[in-house]
């Protein structure tokens, strides 16, 4: 996650109760995660430091800028924005065709740890992994 956003510290005070993924086409983790799995995240450079339990997934595809504004309204505050950040939202996501709302339940603070990415891509930004003990280094 990208540091400056202070994302991490969100989902540990609960003030961010959905971790949201937009993209122009489909990419991990769309449909690959379900409820009840656990979701590691860390900050860009940073080692994985917090981990929360998959409540519920919801996904939307077919966006247009009316749906991405939509969706920004209607979950942005459980995403971890303020009302006064949904219009810069709204211009970095309103291209995007697919929406994925991860909501998050129980998050709590791990030993930190790295990962290993070979074969994920360098720039992955989500790996789906059976076992996390597999890309820990």
């Amino acid at each position: 996650m990208r540091k400056s956003w202070d994302l991490t510290r969100k989902i540990l005070t609960k003030e961010k109760k959905i971790e949201s993924r937009w993209y122009k086409s489909k990419y991990s983790p769309w449909d690959k995660i379900k409820p009840g799995e656990i979701v590691f995240f860390k900050d860009s450079g940073c080692p994985v430091e917090i981990k929360a339990e998959v409540e519920k997934v919801e996904q939307f595809k077919d966006l247009n800028q009316e749906k991405v504004k939509e969706i920004l309204c209607k979950y942005g505050r459980d995403d971890g924005l303020n009302d006064s950040e949904l219009e810069k939202y709204f211009n970095l996501f309103k291209d995007k065709r697919y929406c994925i709302l991860i909501f998050l339940k129980n998050p709590e603070k791990v030993y930190p740890f790295n990962i290993n990415k070979k074969g994920f891509g360098a720039m992955a930004s989500w790996i789906c992994v059976d076992d996390v003990n597999k890309i820990k280094k």
